[in-house]
Order: C-alpha cells, then structure tokens, then sequence
C-alpha cells in the first residue's frame, strides 16, 4: 500500500507540472520527503501529509482514504496479519473484557480510549489511530460485511469512560447496533464469577473456506493462534462464555440500565430461569426477531 500511495503521488504530481521540491515547498515539507513517499524510503507519510498532498495535487481524498492502509504497514507482521484476516472473515465473535470492541465505538469513546495509552506520542499520532480504527469499521456497512457476536463483561458496562455524555452515547451505539440483523450483543455479568478468559481479550474468526483463527489481546501484548488445536481449545473457551453470557434482551435489558446510571447492577436471573425465559421468547409470534434486534413482539393472543 506504501508503494500504490507512492505511486499515486508521483502521478499527480506530473501531472501537475510540479518538481519534488515545489511540491515540498507546498506541503511544508523538505523535497527529500516527497522523494522518500515516492521511492517508499524512509518513515511513512503522516495524515496532516496526506491531507496537505490531497489538497495540493486536487486528489479528490483518494490519498486521506488510501492513507490508514499505509499507516497499517507500520503495526507488526501479527497484528497486520490478524487485521487481514478479520477483513476476510464471514463471521466474527468477540469478548472484551474491559472496553468496547473497536468495531462498535463511537469516534468519542475511541478518543478517549486510544489517549489512555502511556506510549502516545502527540495528538497529531492520536488522530491517526484513530481515523485508522473508524476506517475498520466500514466493514460492517459493505456488502461483504460478517456476522458480529460480541460479549461484553459487564465491566465494559460500568466503567465511565470519556465522561457520561461520551459514555451514554456508546451505549445507545451498542443499542443500534443490536438491532441489526447481522449483529448480536450479549453481555457476561458479574455474577457468573470467574471464567478462562478473564485475562483479556477473545477474538474467533470464521473464514469463507469455514476455517477458524484466534486472537488474544491483553493491555500490553497480542497473540495470533493459528494451530487448528489451539484454536478449537479458543472456540471451546469462547462457546462457554456465550452459554454463560445473558440472552440477548436481557443483555440489551442491562445495557440500558446503564445509561440511565444504574451502577448497582440488575438482578441477573438463574440458568433455569433465563432457559424458561427463552423457551417462551421462541414460542411467541416473530420470536426469530428477539435473537438479533431486541424488540418485544406484543401478545396477539386473545385476552379471556
């Protein structure tokens, strides 16, 4: 992707009639550093450069929309291995443990999520995280776009994080985002107590030829699995979290008990209690429509 932004960048601009050094000149930067873009030498453009290159050259923000794959090339081979195979993935089940996945943050909890990390740099550095983290979420509006299951620690839930304003808005963005056919929400409460991957993060995904990859994340590392064996112990992990986890309305239930402030946590019925609930949730009229939007189907049944 370095060598394709190089390349667009010296065709444009050519075709501008314009040196490598008065292209410098424009963009504020020395003539070496459009030549190092162009050769793919040396660091790679920054956003404020690939911005200031779409103005100049009238790229109509084809530099700014190539601009998060280049910044990719930075992270290491795992991680960019691991973002390729979520791009390809049909399905896509994860549990966050501490904060909400990247897929489903708003633009201000990923703000204030990605400024938590001690290693930032500057705030020109932050705007580029995070501009490469709302491309990845393009995904889930494509025609290609995977099915999502997310399991949230009820942590994820609790903690207030960018303020209360920012918070109860990424909470109404879990809500939406329920509704969708192809997204379920589920969240693991508290009471469930102590299970396998209470370390960190679970990512599972499912790829077109029904092949499976694992990823593990915790503050400060990250882990591709790959070995069919391990991955099948992950999947194992993962479909026990889903057992554990409350039904998809209770979830949403617990979700909104949260936005109105309600940190004392909700009444998290039994296992058996939670099968009854769910046996009469299949059974009404539309019941299909429970699992993955969360709407109520009213009773249709005549009143004696």
């Amino acid at each position: 992707m370095a060598a394709l932004f190089g390349s667009r960048v010296r065709r444009l601009r050519t075709a501008a009639g314009l040196t490598q050094a008065e292209l410098g000149a424009r963009t504020h930067v020395v003539g070496t550093r459009i030549t190092q873009i162009e050769r793919v030498s040396g660091a790679k453009p920054t956003l404020a450069l690939a911005r200031a290159l779409d103005s100049v050259l009238g790229a109509d923000n084809m530099l700014v929309e190539l601009w998060p794959y280049v910044y990719r090339e930075t992270y290491p081979d795992w991680s960019r291995k691991f973002m390729k195979y979520a791009e390809d993935a049909v399905t896509i089940r994860e549990y966050a443990a501490h904060v909400v996945p990247g897929l489903l943050q708003t633009k201000g909890y990923a703000r204030a999520v990605l400024s938590l990390d001690a290693l930032l740099g500057s705030e020109e550095q932050l705007e580029e995280r995070l501009t490469a983290r709302m491309v990845r979420q393009e995904r889930l509006d494509s025609p290609d776009r995977p099915e999502l299951w997310v399991i949230l620690d009820e942590a994820v839930l609790r903690r207030p994080i960018g303020g209360d304003t920012g918070m109860r808005d990424q909470l109404q963005r879990l809500l939406d985002a329920a509704a969708l056919r192809h997204v379920i929400v589920q969240v693991l409460p508290f009471a469930q107590g102590g299970h396998e991957a209470m370390g960190g993060s679970l990512t599972v995904l499912t790829m077109p030829d029904g092949s499976h990859v694992a990823y593990t994340e915790g503050a400060d590392f990250g882990q591709l699995i790959e070995e069919p064996t391990d991955v099948d112990r992950y999947k194992l992990i993962y479909d026990r979290l889903q057992a554990a986890a409350l039904p998809p309305l209770m979830s949403l239930d617990m979700i909104r008990s949260a936005m109105k402030g309600n940190h004392h946590g909700t009444n998290v019925p039994s296992r058996s209690e939670r099968r009854s609930l769910a046996q009469k949730q299949l059974q009404q009229p539309g019941g299909r429509q429970l699992r993955g939007g969360g709407r109520r189907v009213p009773d249709r049944r005549p009143r004696p």
